[in-house]
């Protein structure tokens, strides 16, 4: 018996990174899984690999979550899961940062939530209740320089996790946050991107970063956050957890070490 065994949950950003190894997680572990992202190409092969459903979804716009629901609804009768992983990110000082590129980077990682929460809440508590992940960051609980519209973001997706699980939970909906620290990814590790980068030595690197920053002295790859995404779906782990961010960082939020 799978953990997930009858549920369908729809993951944001599922077509590469931890959007992709939850959609693989959440397949192995019985959910039948609505990948969403605007990675066509991409996300139509994985869901093709793992028996899941591909939908075009572009997480800021209201009409693409509407057509996602329904698409969900005429495969598979339902929803009860949802993870709002999809995301960006952009380096640059605060006082140097465009306007359009903050509120690009609101659109997605803010609003996309909100619109998820508002969009498949409805349908979770049509089908008896369930659960709801989104992606924070361990920005969303401190601060960093130099990523100051996503750091804002992701700290107003913690409050919306504590907001909806207050209103949802006499739903039997369960909301959680997942907030990640340095993750291997295309989002820190854009050398995923380029298919003529060495992204092994890239990820030595990150490496070689990162053990000089976290405690546990490595960075931390995207399976491990899936992991811990599953056990914050599962009804039956978590079933007692809900309005709660969940650290994911290797203990770089601890504090600074002097030695």
């Amino acid at each position: 018996m799978g953990k997930l065994d009858g549920r369908v949950v729809v993951i944001t950003g599922a077509a590469r990174g931890q959007g992709e190894q939850e959609a693989r997680l959440f397949a192995a572990a019985g959910a039948k899984v609505v990948l969403g992202d605007v990675l066509d190409d991409q996300g139509e092969a994985l869901a093709k690999e793992i028996g899941g459903l591909y939908v075009h979804l572009d997480v800021s716009r209201e009409d693409d979550w509407a057509a996602a629901v329904a698409a969900a609804k005429k495969a598979y009768g339902k929803i009860d899961g949802l993870v709002n992983n999809a995301g960006i990110l952009r380096f640059n000082e605060l006082v140097s940062t465009p306007l359009d590129e903050f509120q690009q980077i609101i659109q997605v990682n803010q609003v996309g939530a909100f619109l998820g929460i508002k969009t498949v809440a409805p349908e979770i508590e049509a089908a008896g209740g369930g659960t709801i992940v989104n992606t924070a960051s361990y920005t969303g609980v401190t601060g960093m320089a130099y990523v100051g519209a996503y750091t804002a973001t992701k700290h107003a997706i913690v409050g919306l996790t504590k907001v909806a699980a207050l209103e949802l939970a006499a739903k039997k909906i369960r909301v959680n946050a997942v907030c990640p620290g340095a993750i291997d990814t295309a989002m820190s590790n854009p050398s995923q991107l380029d298919p003529g980068a060495d992204t092994e030595e890239a990820s030595q690197a990150l490496d070689e970063l990162y053990r000089k920053l976290v405690p546990l002295g490595r960075v931390g790859q995207p399976e491990e956050v899936a992991r811990l995404a599953l056990f914050l779906t599962s009804q039956e782990d978590s079933a007692y957890i809900t309005g709660q961010p969940f650290v994911i960082d290797g203990g770089w939020l601890a504090g600074v070490s002097v030695l």
